[in-house]
């Protein structure tokens, strides 16, 4: 190796590749180390493999191969893993296809980046790795707009009664959810795009029905009797009930 081959080397990102399927494991490593700007290792997808790997050599940037036979539930489980033990090292989730439920996962668990294999070509693939090791996000439309949904949800607590029964209404639920995350009717208002004077109603609703009368009240009793959830956004051009 000349000089110059040891020089560019040593520049090379460090790429950890773990995979639950070693022949695509390979073939993915041949294809990078083709690359000059990669030094590619790789690991079964587990997380003592995983960890072994990073103690002999820690990575700049790691890829979770997402097989078709692979354990979803495992893979995602691992990656939240490696993401608390080793939240410096950026993450991307290989896959051949994803839904809105892997997608938010592993966002949640530690991913910064999920590349659809099937989509794109290596030439792609490479300006992923390079794009999430300099910080950046790496979606597709689809992908960020499940997350987008996720974003516009508006918390709801649902308040239940001895029988397990709802007392409120989902909009009451709402606002009780906003109340204990500790904002105000103004911010309510605005969160919910309602006026001020709606929440201030809704709230001497909620007061008569859980039976307090103050907001310090209304916050114990969401903590000791609510069940929190996801409730979709509902904007002021909803159509809500008027039991609501």
């Amino acid at each position: 190796m000349t000089s110059l081959q040891s020089a560019a080397a040593s520049d090379a990102m460090g790429v950890l590749i773990a995979d639950s399927n070693r022949m695509q494991a390979q073939l993915l490593a041949s294809a990078l180390r083709r690359r000059p700007e990669f030094h590619i290792t790789t690991c079964p997808m587990d997380t003592i493999s995983i960890l072994e790997a990073i103690t002999a050599k820690l990575p700049q940037i790691a890829v979770l191969s997402l097989s078709q036979r692979a354990n979803v539930l495992e893979t995602v489980m691992t990656l939240r893993r490696f993401n608390l033990s080793h939240p410096q090292i950026p993450k991307v989730l290989l896959v051949d296809t994803c839904d809105r439920e892997l997608v938010v996962s592993a966002f949640r668990s530690g991913a910064r980046g999920i590349f659809s294999i099937t989509d794109a070509n290596l030439r792609m693939l490479c300006r992923c790795l390079l794009r999430v090791a300099a910080g950046q996000i790496w979606v597709n439309t689809e992908q960020l707009n499940y997350l987008m949904d996720l974003v516009s949800e508006v918390p709801s607590l649902r308040v239940l009664n001895s029988r397990g029964g709802s007392l409120l209404t989902p909009r009451e639920e709402q606002v009780v959810a906003l109340v204990a995350e500790g904002l105000s009717n103004r911010e309510i208002a605005r969160e919910l795009n309602l006026s001020e004077h709606t929440i201030k109603k809704y709230l001497f609703r909620i007061f008569e029905k859980l039976g307090v009368s103050t907001r310090v009240e209304l916050v114990l009793y969401a903590v000791n009797n609510g069940d929190p959830r996801q409730a979709e956004w509902l904007g002021s051009a909803a159509r809500v009930p008027p039991s609501a």
